[in-house]
């Protein structure tokens, strides 16, 4: 008999912590997880697959404004939240009973408790009197919102509250402009609330190809939401029914609800991971090395917990890889160097690779060629929508290899999910270039591209002349 309750102990049932314990068991190791609130976690409960059905549904009156141009009439639109929020909560409960099921088919024992570590081998759980062993454990808690510090945080909410909503606002304001700022601020906006957007940047979207920063900003802007850029929060104060956010600047905005889009950190504050050793970055990330093993031998951790590429599909491959090494004989590490990204705003943002200023610091400022181009799609020309699809890819010009595929417009994370193979297997532009287009369709861009974008010339006098 085993010293040990468990083989595996798993503390979060994420994306990240049921794959690990559903192979885990299938290998045969005898599996237990713990998850505080829903199993699914943030993704499948309040994240990736509730917002993507918000997106779609915010999406429908534009679609239904362009269908006008194909001869549909759609003069008497209406919308009740009360219907898409509950056929979205239904939806996830459904896929919570699905993960459920799958670890119960695979003989994982499930407890709806949060779990803390007394030492390296030792959990005690919340509900409960005693404790529960295990040989390995595996920290796979995920993230959650960081709300700003300034006075009046308590007013604020975040993307976990929108989709506990009873009824949407008539204004909101967004503090941030990363990819949930601006996916949120599209949703609402879509839904008729007036959107505003408030960042102490100077472009929405840090990181991503500047292209695509600019060329999202234009369009949201363009829909009716406010991008306000260079903007610092002094406060937000309760006002009647709403609230108000002071400015830095002395100026305010009123608001029905204000939102915190500002970041997420790793939930690994009271865990008892401090405690025995378990070394933690910075932000409280468990620090991990290629295998996912953390400071102390019998302790790993996967997923957003890590703070490496916090993606659902990265958490998922980063579970595989430890059942592999752990249960299956095979050691086994996960690759981050080309992950696809998609922002679900609207217009949609799909993006693989280097970014032209990325790979400009990497190889050099003139060691990159750029195609790119910026279209109407087709259908804009009946619908009469102005908003341009663009596309782009950054070249290494001394091997010809594709770096980047960036795309903002339609389908843009469907296209560029293909295009990640392409750039998996190292593809160069010309075999972009000797591939046949599909056509009519806006991803033949990709294989059509033939001018180099030539970096216009500094202006004489200009600091970039100097």
């Amino acid at each position: 008999m085993s010293e040990y309750d468990y083989d595996l102990f798993v503390i979060g049932a994420g994306s990240g912590g049921v794959r690990a314990a559903r192979l885990s068991a299938e290998l045969g190791a005898r599996v237990a997880i713990a998850e505080e609130y829903r199993i699914g976690g943030t993704c499948v409960i309040r994240g990736c697959v509730p917002k993507k059905l918000l997106v779609y549904g915010s999406s429908y009156g534009s679609e239904f404004r362009d269908a006008r141009g194909f001869g549909w009439a759609c003069d008497k639109l209406a919308f009740d939240w009360p219907t898409l929020i509950g056929n979205v909560r239904r939806e996830v409960d459904r896929l919570n009973g699905v993960y459920t099921r799958t670890l119960e088919k695979a003989g994982v024992a499930r407890f709806l408790t949060r779990a803390v570590l007394e030492d390296a081998n030792t959990i005690r759980l919340a509900d409960r009197d005693g404790t529960i062993s295990a040989r390995t454990i595996l920290v796979a808690t995920g993230s959650h919102p960081v709300i700003p510090d300034v006075p009046g945080r308590e007013h604020l909410i975040t993307s976990n509250e929108c989709f506990l909503l009873e009824k949407l606002p008539a204004s909101l304001v967004i503090i941030g402009a990363g990819y949930i700022g601006m996916e949120f601020a599209s949703i609402f906006n879509g839904l008729g609330v007036k959107v505003t957007v408030l960042y102490r940047g100077d472009q929405v979207l840090r990181d991503f190809d500047m292209d695509l920063r600019d060329g999202l900003a234009e369009a949201m802007r363009n829909r009716g939401v406010d991008l306000r850029m260079d903007t610092e929060i002094a406060s937000i104060t309760k006002e009647g029914e709403g609230y108000r956010v002071h400015l830095k600047r002395g100026d305010s905005v009123a608001a029905g609800l204000v939102m915190a889009a500002t970041g997420r950190i790793p939930n690994t504050q009271g865990l008892g991971l401090e405690k025995i050793g378990v070394a933690l970055g910075p932000n409280g990330r468990v620090v991990v090395d290629e295998f996912s093993k953390s400071s102390v031998d019998n302790i790993y951790a996967v997923g957003d917990v890590t703070d490496r590429k916090n993606l659902t599909p990265v958490a998922i491959h980063d579970a595989n890889a430890f059942a592999e090494t752990l249960f299956n004989g095979t050691p086994t590490k996960v690759d981050y160097s080309v992950i696809p990204t998609a922002v679900f705003s609207q217009p949609e943002i799909g993006t693989v690779g280097l970014s032209e200023e990325k790979a400009r610091e990497l190889k050099g400022q003139g060691a990159i060629d750029i195609y790119k181009t910026s279209f109407r799609p087709l259908r804009s020309m009946i619908s009469g929508r102005d908003e341009k699809t663009l596309m782009k890819l950054v070249v290494d010009m001394k091997t010809d290899k594709v770096l980047g595929v960036h795309m903002l417009g339609p389908d843009a994370a469907e296209i560029v999910q293909m295009a990640a193979i392409a750039l998996r297997l190292g593809a160069t532009k010309d075999d972009f270039d000797k591939t046949m287009p599909l056509h009519p369709s806006a991803a033949e861009e990709l294989v059509t591209l033939r001018h180099k974008w030539e970096m216009p010339a500094p202006v004489a006098g200009s600091d970039a002349a100097a």
